[in-house]
């Protein structure tokens, strides 16, 4: 299946703790960590919600 590359570029200090749960679920614990997740509408929907919070590297 194919993959996305997800990159944190903000501190989740001061987010909702919805938003800090997502992160975590997605695998990003630091700022600058890029992590492979596989591109199901349940992680694109996971990106959707932290968006201002990362970044999709290509």
């Amino acid at each position: 299946m194919a993959t996305i590359k997800v990159k944190q570029i903000k501190s989740k200090i001061g987010a909702p703790i919805d938003q800090k749960r997502t992160l975590q679920s997605l695998g990003l614990h630091k700022i600058s960590q890029v992590v492979e997740v596989e591109d199901t509408p349940s992680n694109r929907g996971m990106i959707r919600k932290v968006h201002h919070l990362v970044k999709v590297v290509e």
